[in-house]
């Protein structure tokens, strides 16, 4: 019988080597991680698009302009038209997958609905798309020194300003910079 660890409710903070544009710099939140690979949402890289877009675009319209102009992140490269919400568990919504006590997420219209008329969760993040990895391969980037892990911070995913994020990450870790740590890996 084999253990597994689960990477759920860590966050991956990309290491200076990375190369994939998708990634370089990049923060994600591992919503779900497992023996059939892992989904997560990148947490620090800003959208074209802002919350009144999106609500115009599923015929939802919001007259609070902390609403509309509420900003929109891209949380991965795999199906970038669909939306997510990260948020504190709670509100009932249809679609909504809990992650731990304090994070769920929610891919249902609902939550916009209550987002728009100023009645949804206190604090939340939207994002478009997700990141994806099949069976193993998460593990195999891991082993490649592509990612540090950390366990997640509310104050992180909600509070922390998106040009902060990749540095705040890693000082969870007592890294005080990112900048500071080598491009390449090594293994003993």
């Amino acid at each position: 019988m084999s253990s597994f660890a689960t990477l759920s409710n860590q966050l991956l903070i990309a290491m200076p080597a990375m190369r994939d544009p998708n990634f370089a710099r990049g923060v994600t939140f591992v919503c779900q991680h497992n023996e059939d690979g892992a989904m997560g949402l990148l947490v620090n890289r800003l959208s074209e698009y802002r919350l009144g877009d999106v609500l115009a675009q599923m015929n939802l319209s919001s007259e609070i302009g902390e609403v509309n102009d509420a900003p929109v992140l891209i949380g991965g490269p795999v199906q970038p038209e669909r939306g997510f919400v990260l948020h504190a568990p709670g509100g009932g919504w249809e679609s909504s997958f809990r992650i731990s006590d304090r994070i769920s997420v929610t891919t249902s219209r609902d939550i916009l609905i209550a987002m728009a008329a100023g009645e949804g969760p206190e604090h939340a993040v939207v994002a478009l798309g997700y990141a994806g990895w099949s069976p193993g391969q998460l593990e195999q980037e891991l082993l490649d020194n592509a990612w540090l892990t950390v366990s997640v911070r509310e104050q992180l995913l909600f509070e922390t300003p998106l040009s902060e994020r990749w540095d705040a990450a890693a000082a969870l870790l007592g890294v005080s910079s990112m900048a500071q740590l080598t491009d390449y890996a090594g293994h003993a």
